[in-house]
């Protein structure tokens, strides 16, 4: 393995300046796992932490050539990390020098939280174009008087159905402005938009206003948190999701679609240009995402593409894309979700964004069917796979020991009885602390990938290290022993960041509020720094003044 004395470092100041070059093509990792990048990060910085780079960076940044700048606090992860890249053969690789810690010293902002870039960008949204909004009580009161509403829970249907605004329906990111028009019972009805918190209620919101849909919109202020926070109740286990379109309320919505990418700026291509990146992608990086529903995509894609639903991409795109200004293709199969998505992501300043156009998409080309394949990266050699039965038995001879390295949230959950917790960037640190030689050490993670990497990794320092095949989550299904809580979790929360709704109920408020804080405080920090490429389109459609009237109305009735 590479020494880590032979990796060269990169001034903050270089770096700031290669970040506001538009067209050079640059990744930047946050090598530390999530929750503790999520204390102090840079903003354009894609997580991927060194426990974790084989699962992760393949998928992250495709192109190996591609100069990827690695970022820690101050040392003490980057350099294992630019090792592990240099064996899976990237050839471009600096350490961001002094880390975080250096990036501070040197002036510049330093940010805080996850998907920093998109909920940034849905604060800017909202501040420059002044969304439509209507908060928990109104939205309450309207309800019980049996107001003309339709609520639109624009998270994927897994959020969704863990808990929603009461009578609220389905309807997913780059799903409302193609379901929008059948979901609403009328022109005049008052399409209201919610999410958990802030940037995925303004984006959708902000989506139909932008497409120009006939109806009144507005976004849930705060989402279900401002809900709760209100004191009311939010409804559990639904599975309610919003109609398609019939085939002249599908037309509508595409006709609404392409004027609102054009306007945006979007560029089509045809199968032909597509075939020309996909031959270029030696010198230029580039994605193919689909951004339909994800049971979509399993029942067919194009062969080759990611999975990526726009509204997640949009919110989330510093973990699907870790490539500044590298080339990112959208496709769907309705000519809807494609556009809009893509006019988002040319507003965000640093991608090169395309759409493959219907005639493109009508034609003949490889489809696939499954969910989609996972690029990961490994040390050379035979995994030691132990299978469910033989652990079993091990543990109860007192005979092995296990150590989950997957998720502090889903251990609090779930785990193996017995099992410890340690992150998956922290383990070979604890490993003399916690390893006992004369037991057998099996790592464990939700489907024993990211176990089966790290046993490969420890092979040389730990003879006879094995993983769990199938994972706990096989471990589970079969009824072997389990056991919930966090007695045995080592490193805490620092694998993970611990959204308000993951804290004891107590707790859950206060941080609530301080989370809808932090995202106000955003376009603040985001003018201080200068550093955001964020270019914002007013697309000036009537939907914006109509939404206003109506909201102004509801409001003097009250």
């Amino acid at each position: 393995m590479t020494s880590p004395s032979t990796i060269p470092t990169i001034h903050p100041a270089a770096l700031r300046a290669a970040l506001a070059e538009k067209h050079r093509e640059i990744a930047v990792l946050d090598v530390r796992e999530e929750g503790v990048s999520a204390r102090r990060r840079l903003f354009y910085s894609s997580v991927a932490p060194a426990g974790r780079l084989g699962l992760v960076v393949g998928a992250l940044v495709p192109r190996r050539s591609v100069p990827v700048v690695l970022v820690d606090e101050a040392g003490e992860d980057a350099p294992r990390a630019a090792a592990w890249l240099t064996r899976f053969g990237y050839t471009d690789v600096a350490i961001l020098e002094g880390g975080v810690s250096g990036w501070e010293a040197a002036g510049f902002e330093v940010f805080s939280g996850t998907n920093v870039p998109g909920k940034a960008f849905g604060e800017v949204i909202e501040h420059r174009l002044h969304t439509p909004n209507i908060d928990a009580l109104a939205l309450k009161r309207l309800q019980d008087a049996g107001g003309d509403l339709v609520v639109l829970d624009s998270r994927p249907f897994a959020e969704y159905r863990t808990m929603n605004i009461p009578g609220g329906v389905e309807c997913a990111g780059a799903e409302l402005v193609y379901r929008a028009l059948a979901a609403a019972p009328s022109p005049e009805t008052l399409i209201v938009v919610n999410c958990a918190g802030r940037t995925r209620s303004i984006l959708g919101a902000q989506s139909l206003v932008n497409a120009g849909i006939p109806n009144p919109v507005a976004a849930l202020t705060g989402g279900s948190m401002s809900w709760l926070l209100s004191g009311l109740e939010l409804e559990r286990g639904q599975i309610r999701t919003a109609a398609r379109p019939d085939d002249a309320t599908l037309a509508d919505a595409r006709s609404l679609a392409r004027r609102a990418a054009a306007k945006a700026g979007v560029v089509e291509i045809d199968r032909a240009t597509l075939a020309r990146f996909e031959q270029e992608t030696g010198t230029h990086t580039l994605y193919c995402f689909d951004v339909r529903d994800p049971l979509e995509y399993e029942a067919g894609h194009r062969a080759g593409w990611r999975s990526a639903p726009g509204g997640q991409l949009v919110q989330a795109t510093d973990e699907y894309v870790g490539t500044l200004h590298a080339r990112v293709v959208l496709g769907d199969d309705d000519g809807v979700r494609a556009r809009m998505t893509a006019s988002w992501l040319v507003q965000l300043g640093y991608l090169h964004v395309f759409v493959l156009d219907d005639a493109a998409a009508g034609q003949p080309a490889a489809f696939e069917s499954g969910a989609e394949p996972r690029a990961i990266l490994r040390a050379p050699g035979r995994t030691q796979w132990i299978e469910a039965d033989r652990l079993a038995q091990a543990l109860e001879a007192g005979e092995a020991q296990v150590v989950d390295v997957d998720s502090s949230l889903a251990f609090r959950r779930a785990h193996i009885a017995g099992a410890r917790f340690v992150a998956a960037s922290a383990l070979e640190a604890w490993l003399e602390r916690i390893d006992d030689p004369s037991r057998q050490l099996v790592l464990t993670s939700g489907d024993g990938v990211l176990a089966g990497l790290l046993a490969d990794e420890l092979r040389e320092r730990r003879p006879g290290v094995g993983a769990l095949l199938g994972g706990t989550q096989r471990w589970l299904a079969l009824g072997l022993p389990q056991a919930s809580g966090d007695d045995g979790n080592l490193t805490g929360d620092a694998d993970a960041w611990y959204s308000p709704y993951h804290y004891a109920p107590d707790a859950v408020a206060e941080q609530m509020r301080a989370y809808l804080a932090w995202e106000l405080q955003l376009v603040a920090q985001l003018e201080r720094d200068g550093i955001a490429s964020i270019d914002v389109v007013d697309f000036d459609t009537p939907t914006q003044a109509r939404s206003e009237a109506r909201l102004a109305a509801l409001r003097g009735t009250n």
